[in-house]
């Protein structure tokens, strides 16, 4: 249901709700088919929680520079060496994210069967019986939340009409920490760096063309993947199994409830392509955190006026990002030569211009 959301947080215990991951670690030299670009700002968050810590750091991948492309192949370069950092966003894998994040907490793996609401407290009944309650539940179980739903919270959804393809690759020609991304005319394509030779394939198709895709030997999904990637990285090999993801957009009409606080995907989804749906559900536990640790002294942690200052800091942050995302993803699959030449102009503007540029990099560091 959560991560250690409140760890910091003056005066409050913590238990992590939910099954934990339960396959294995790759093996040396493989890496998870499901990763995420992490920002600067959501590293140093994990730092102060000791998460970071417990991340192998030769599992972890630096990004440098990314290169983005539009219709007509001129790359929008964004670098950190010009932005005077040490890198734009690290590649962590998910299964290790999530083993981190859980380290130190007392889990309890018995899903959620009910949840009740009272005047001093919420009491959450899981499957086996036991009845846990809290002053607080911080919602933060995904896209199909059981919170939310118990909480009867709405959310609108729209969906995408896209499939995304991730696994890893092996690459003839060094990646030097380079994320590439194309604009497709619909499809988007992302390659993020891994450690040592592999790179990472994120690719957000229309639903048949996923399948085609998806349907396709391994060697041919190779070539398919070489050609869509204009040859940058030389000859590729799989380097893990294929998975897909439906693609759906989710906005929660409201992030809190008395008692009740929805962070990450239980309170947003959206479009992969800007690789910002992690970060942005970090920041929320960031600033649930910061709400708790500086409520004043005896205040109820559930109490709904208190919670409503998080669900203030955050509406216009993830309001921004959900509506760049979705007009990008609207702009990118509109058909026409119209629509194309605006792409183009969009990135060629943002590349001729430095303090764009530095907008776009700092944003996307938080």
């Amino acid at each position: 249901m959560g991560t250690s959301l409140v760890r910091a947080a003056r005066g409050l215990r913590t238990r992590l709700v939910g099954a934990l991951p339960a396959a294995p670690l790759p093996a040396p030299g493989a890496f998870d088919s499901r990763v995420y670009a992490l920002s600067p700002g959501n590293a140093r968050f994990l730092e102060e929680l000791g998460a970071w810590q417990a991340l192998a750091p030769e599992r972890l991948a630096a990004v440098h520079e990314m290169r983005i492309y539009g219709d007509d192949g001129a790359p929008l370069h964004l670098d950190a060496y010009e932005a005077g950092v040490a890198e734009l966003a690290w590649i962590v894998e998910d299964g290790a994210l999530q083993r981190a994040l859980a380290a130190g907490m007392q889990p309890l793996a018995q899903p959620c069967a009910r949840l009740d609401m009272r005047d001093s407290h919420a009491e959450l009944a899981l499957a086996d019986g036991e009845v846990l309650r809290t002053r607080l539940v911080a919602g933060a179980d995904g896209a199909r939340s059981f919170v939310r739903t118990a909480a009867g919270i709405d959310a609108r959804e729209r969906d995408f009409g896209q499939t995304a393809l991730v696994a890893n690759f092996r690459c003839a020609r060094p990646h030097a920490g380079i994320a590439h991304q194309w604009f497709q005319g619909g499809p988007v394509l992302a390659l993020l760096p891994l450690p040592g030779d592999q790179v990472s394939m994120v690719w957000s198709l229309p639903n048949a063309q996923a399948e085609r895709i998806a349907a396709l030997p391994v060697e041919r999904l190779a070539e398919e993947l070489k050609r869509a990637s204009k040859d940058r990285l030389g000859e590729m090999s799989a380097a893990s199994p294929l998975k897909s993801f439906p693609l759906r957009r989710l906005s929660a009409r409201r992030l809190v409830a008395p008692r009740i606080a929805l962070a990450g995907d239980a309170a947003h989804v959206i479009h992969p392509l800007a690789g910002q749906g992690l970060n942005l559900g970090l920041q929320d536990a960031r600033v649930l955190a910061r709400t708790l640790v500086e409520r004043e002294p005896g205040r109820d942690p559930g109490d709904v006026r208190l919670l409503r200052r998080y669900e203030r800091a955050r509406a216009e942050p993830i309001l921004a990002m959900d509506a760049l995302v979705t007009a990008l993803f609207d702009l990118h699959a509109a058909p026409g030569p119209w629509a194309a030449r605006l792409r183009g102009l969009g990135l060629n503007l943002g590349e001729r211009l430095p303090v764009l540029k530095n907008i776009l990099m700092r944003q996307a560091m938080l």
